[in-house]
């Protein structure tokens, strides 16, 4: 039995990535990574009841609200504030019962009389020049970094697969033509090219995702491109071809799915990527707007107080252990995904 079909005959009666996350939890390093990425993605999808200055309960003036989950409502026009609540202070509530979030900050929360206060049991991540809440903004700024990491590995993703499969199924010119142009993005420097555009443009996340995915594509295509001029001339193909199934079909319906494994780790390396060059550029205070705080923006603020080890200490590691984590996932699904990694360990 050739090594490269083990995986799939062991899979055949089971399913491909079942017998795949099998293998994969086998990994004890691997698997820790992909706990803290569950971790992080946790937080970033529950940030606001992690870190805010509402509370999940209140009973004042013998009525109950539940402010957070009312924002949601007030956001989207399904409810309104009632007068007595309309741009208040929960904290400063005379006389109500309220339960807050661990962190009842949020990261715009302005505070002028504790700037740069040191950590503690009120800011458990201490705060930065204004007063604002560090630990808000690290959790809060983890729903921007991730979003802003998955986004944009979804630009580079379908530009990456579309053109690594045009060039690997049609091959002869398609190929040379799409294959120069691989080189010529590997040319460009591609960090200076973002800090350029990225200053000559207003600071937008939506920006900021966009070119990050726009030059993050060539990892995916080359991978993309190697499989295509695998599968193509596998039996099925061959038949297909002759039984007169469009190249569309043959190529997104019956050469892609048998093509993503190595697609999919590269794509797992890409957000830790992405997610590393949105907090450099926000680091340079180029990346996203002003007002939304995110890992690299409080780096930022650190090289400006540099006696506040905690601007840099709490969001260096944050971004350190997420990139670490992605890393360990990527490299675990490529050891089981890869049958001479396989047959090495």
């Amino acid at each position: 039995m050739r090594p490269e079909t083990s995986l799939t005959h062991a899979a055949a009666g089971e399913g491909l990535w079942s017998n795949v996350w099998k293998q994969f939890r086998r990994d004890p390093i691997a698997l820790a990574g992909l706990y803290v990425v569950c971790i992080l993605v946790t937080m970033a999808l529950f940030a606001d009841f992690l870190a805010n200055d509402k509370p999940y309960y209140s009973f004042y003036k013998g009525k109950i609200y539940f402010p957070i989950f009312r924002s949601y409502l007030v956001g989207v026009g399904l409810a309104h504030w009632p007068a007595e609540l309309q741009n208040v202070d929960f904290k400063k509530l005379e006389g109500a019962t309220q339960v807050f979030p661990p962190v009842p900050y949020r990261p715009g929360n302005i505070d002028l009389l504790v700037p740069y206060e040191t950590p503690s049991k009120k800011h458990w991540f201490g705060t930065d020049k204004l007063g604002r809440d560090i630990m808000a903004g690290m959790i809060h700024g983890s729903r921007i970094s991730l979003s802003i990491g998955f986004v944009a590995v979804g630009i580079a993703v379908i530009i990456g697969v579309i053109l690594g499969a045009l060039a690997g199924y049609f091959g002869s010119w398609v190929d040379l033509v799409i294959s120069r142009l691989f080189e010529i993005m590997l040319s460009i420097p591609t960090f200076f090219l973002l800090i350029t555009v990225a200053a000559l443009l207003p600071p937008s996340i939506f920006l900021t995702m966009t070119i990050i995915g726009l030059t993050s594509w060539v990892g995916i295509a080359r991978f993309a491109r190697n499989e295509f001029l695998r599968i193509r001339n596998l039996d099925y193909v061959t038949a297909a071809i002759a039984l007169g199934v469009s190249n569309r079909k043959i190529m997104f319906k019956h050469i892609l799915p048998n093509a993503l494994a190595p697609v999919i780790v590269s794509v797992v390396l890409g957000v830790a990527g992405a997610i590393l060059i949105e907090s450099s550029l926000s680091f340079l205070g180029i990346g996203v707007p002003a007002e939304l705080v995110t890992w690299g923006s409080i780096l930022h603020e650190a090289s400006s107080a540099t006696f506040a080890w905690w601007l840099a200490v709490f969001p260096g590691a944050a971004i350190f252990v997420t990139v670490l984590a992605y890393y360990l996932v990527g490299e675990g699904l490529r050891e089981v995904l890869d049958p001479r990694l396989r047959g090495l360990r």
